[in-house]
């Protein structure tokens, strides 16, 4: 979220100066923030598959893998 918030300001800065370089290094701090939120939200979904599969292995009495 920081990085979106301060890419986003620095995208307003550089369209408000004219200072495309400023601009552009806003969208892209913009995209990382991006992109760290979708490795958060696939970390999360896959720790949550995990954690439903070994409460089934639990409640069927299979042994847990590794």
């Amino acid at each position: 979220m920081k990085d979106q918030i301060r890419g986003k300001a620095e995208e307003i800065k550089g369209k408000a100066t004219g200072d495309r370089s400023e601009e552009m290094k806003g969208r892209a701090r913009q995209a990382v923030g991006n992109l760290k939120r979708s490795a958060r939200d696939v970390r999360g979904d896959v720790q949550g598959e995990v954690d439903r599969t070994k409460r089934e292995q639990d409640r069927a009495g299979l042994p847990r893998s590794r």
